[in-house]
């Protein structure tokens, strides 16, 4: 199997922001207004039981989604924002929250979901793999985590959603496609968006902010039109630009 690198100044990219493109961000909420992000378009928490709980409150407590989503936001400045909240003041959920959130993300009219996360339990995978195939017959992609320390991670690994891999080697401002016929698979940099003033080992990083660059990269891809799985894995493996047309 090859692999194509690509740079956010290539024609595929360059044109767009993500403009139209509705981004679901399924993590810890976002914290808004914020400077790196904007404005949110709309969210919810799907997180049931616990003191406290409110379906509307999608508001971050601990600052991982705000992470992911300003990595997002950085790429794809355009796109619409979703926050699922999946999390609260830990990063821990269960495999039926995350295919909640799938779900939810989908009905909710999501282009591209990011899970900056997985789970390596083989257990969870019938449940995860209907939720994201219910998401793909809605027109929805799943952006997760394929990988993680050596084991496989659903629901990315998963062939109809897409896996990210974290390349330390590679910029944050490039994508390595993988010429791979059953999975699409992408790798990208592990770093989020850059702090004034913080050196970037003293910043948070890793598979969460790898599988936030690769969405940034496709919410500017689609922007134009709204692609199959394997429209998408032609489009970026045939170097062509997107077609123009218009997201519902």
């Amino acid at each position: 199997m090859g692999e194509l690198h690509l740079t956010l100044d290539h024609p595929l990219f360059a044109r767009s922001g993500g403009k139209g493109v509705r981004v679901a961000v399924v993590d810890s909420g976002i914290a808004f207004p914020h400077p790196h992000i904007g404005p949110v378009a709309s969210g919810a928490c799907v997180i049931e039981g616990g003191d406290g709980w409110a379906m509307a409150d999608y508001h971050d407590r601990n600052g991982h989604g705000t992470a992911v989503a300003a990595a997002i936001r950085e790429k794809a400045f355009h796109a619409s924002l979703i926050a699922v909240r999946i999390f609260d003041r830990e990063l821990t959920t269960t495999a039926d929250t995350v295919a909640r959130a799938i779900r939810w993300s989908a009905e909710h009219d999501a282009h591209l979901i990011n899970l900056s996360l997985g789970t390596p339990n083989e257990e969870r995978r019938p449940m995860l793999e209907e939720a994201v195939g219910y998401a793909a017959e809605r027109g929805a992609l799943v952006v997760a985590a394929a990988e993680h320390e050596g084991r496989r991670m659903y629901p990315g690994c998963l062939p109809a959603a897409v896996g990210v891999l974290w390349d330390p080697a590679i910029n944050r401002d490039e994508l390595v496609v993988h010429d791979d016929p059953d999975h699409l698979r992408l790798s990208a940099s592990g770093l989020p968006r850059p702090i004034p003033g913080v050196p970037p080992d003293r910043n948070l990083s890793g598979i969460s902010f790898a599988v936030a660059n690769a969405t940034g990269f496709l919410a500017r891809l689609v922007m134009q039109g709204r692609y199959t799985l394997q429209g998408i894995r032609e489009r970026l493996l045939s170097h062509s630009e997107p077609v123009s047309d218009t997201l519902p």
